[in-house]
């Protein structure tokens, strides 16, 4: 059976779906399109923290539907600007798992990410596989993943 873990970069995700298509990523389909391809051992969502009610009601739909969340509290700086970025989670956590499954899963469209593919594709031998917005998911990372899957309308609520 196909071990598989899944990781979301949630805020990447979030901005990428909204600014192309307008909408909002539907991880429920998600989740039953790869339930699909084997047994989902780890499926990890990092997000930021913040205390309204939208958001929790957001964070509890991801945990029914399966997903581990992981949150890191939401920071305004004075200038303006926000700080929740989760790459250091997320790539501890994937060089952690891979030793354990044949597939990694990872959702975002960060750059940053594409060393980290590369590595445990190398080190584990594991297929890696990129759920990304077209027109926003960088080339380096596609070209790094043994599969590049398009988030297009059938993956948007």
């Amino acid at each position: 059976m196909n071990k598989i873990a899944i990781f979301v970069d949630v805020q990447n995700i979030y901005y990428t779906t909204r600014d192309i298509y307008g909408r909002q990523f539907n991880y429920r389909k998600l989740w039953q399109h790869i339930d699909f391809q084997g047994d989902i051992i780890c499926a990890n969502a990092y997000a930021t923290q913040r205390e309204d009610d939208q958001q929790i009601k957001f964070h509890d739909a991801l945990k029914h539907i399966g997903f581990n969340l992981k949150l890191k509290p939401y920071i305004q700086r004075s200038d303006g600007s926000a700080k929740g970025d989760w790459d250091v989670g997320i790539t501890i956590d994937m060089m952690e798992t891979a030793k354990s499954v044949n597939t990694v899963i990872l959702l975002s469209g960060d750059g940053d990410f594409d060393l980290l593919l590369k590595n445990i594709n190398s080190k584990y031998a594991v297929r890696t596989e990129v759920y990304g917005v077209p027109g926003l998911t960088a080339r380096s990372l596609i070209d790094a993943a043994s599969t590049y899957n398009v988030i297009n309308e059938d993956f948007l609520l």
